[in-house]
């Protein structure tokens, strides 16, 4: 399980991680109409840390961190793990499903923008032209138009979810500078288990015990966030990205917000509406420009000596 993966079957891994992750907004839209969003990622990175513990188990993948590896096990669990899922459930009650994941993928522009600033990259003329496209794709979503800027929570909302992707960008910027000791799969199910217990501490002193009204639909989708969304799609992602090129599963990733808003208008029904559609266009076309562009220039440099 630790060698790399064929040419198929990292596809076909690629694929489950998009469509998982894509399909999961819509899911986490549900959950917390009937959960409090801390209680909601709590409680599924429960059964995710259930799930990746047997995963890993059987594929001799559980290590104990050295103590090098400990600030990125924090990263991780801290700003993606924690913040990101939490403002994404908190902003995704006042937000559709659709909008909130394009405002969620933005992550990669906050990082070719913040990056330079820091000292941890280049701005090349790719990544200026591509974070120009997101940031226009980002007004057309935000548009009063297209969010209603009279109500508070809509808009609160909106500000959560953007804030979720610039916590992500930190946790990928802080993550690249990061040496790694153990491999990333090793380090997962300490990442998903700080995440846990922040989570759950976090709820409750927030919200106390949760009071659930169990049925089969939130246990179903409970059961779908946590061993889908996040623990196959985490696990199947590091095995991935042995196999494939960072280049390709960058641009791959794009898919991920169209699948998002195909499936909640299957899902839920929501509508997609032509902000939505070109936002959502502007913002995959950035990426990929951002992205693809800055590698040919590297690619050409590295030719040149």
């Amino acid at each position: 399980m630790n060698s790399p993966l064929s040419p198929r079957t990292a596809v076909s891994l690629f694929l489950i991680v998009v469509l998982a992750w894509g399909v999961n907004w819509s899911v986490t839209k549900q959950l917390v109409q009937f959960v409090p969003p801390l209680w909601t990622a709590a409680i599924r990175s429960w059964i995710a840390l259930t799930g990746l513990f047997v995963i890993l188990g059987l594929s001799n993948n559980l290590v104990i961190p050295e103590r090098r590896d400990i600030p990125v096990v924090l990263s991780v669990a801290l700003l993606h793990m924690t913040l990101f899922s939490t403002l994404v459930a908190a902003g995704l009650r006042f937000l559709p499903a659709s909008k909130g994941i394009v405002l969620g993928y933005t992550t990669p522009l906050w990082v070719a923008l913040a990056a330079p600033l820091l000292g941890k990259d280049t701005l090349t003329t790719p990544k200026v032209a591509g974070a120009l496209l997101g940031l226009a794709g980002l007004a057309v979503i935000l548009n009063p138009a297209s969010i209603d800027w009279t109500n508070v929570n809509v808009l609160l909302g909106a500000g959560m979810v953007i804030l979720a992707a610039i916590c992500w960008a930190a946790n990928i910027i802080y993550i690249r500078a990061h040496r790694w000791i153990a491999s990333p799969l090793q380090l997962l199910i300490w990442q998903v288990l700080v995440a846990t217990i922040v989570l759950s501490i976090a709820a409750t002193i927030t919200d106390g015990l949760p009071h659930v009204e169990w049925s089969w639909k939130p246990v179903q989708l409970f059961l779908y966030s946590g061993l889908i969304g996040t623990a196959l799609a985490y696990w199947a992602m590091s095995m991935v990205n042995k196999s494939i090129s960072a280049l390709t599963t960058s641009l791959g990733t794009t898919a991920t917000p169209l699948v998002g808003i195909a499936s909640a208008a299957i899902l839920l029904g929501e509508p997609i509406d032509i902000s939505l559609a070109i936002a959502a266009a502007l913002i995959v076309a950035g990426i990929g420009l951002a992205t693809l562009g800055d590698r040919l220039l590297r690619d050409q440099a590295i030719a040149r000596g």
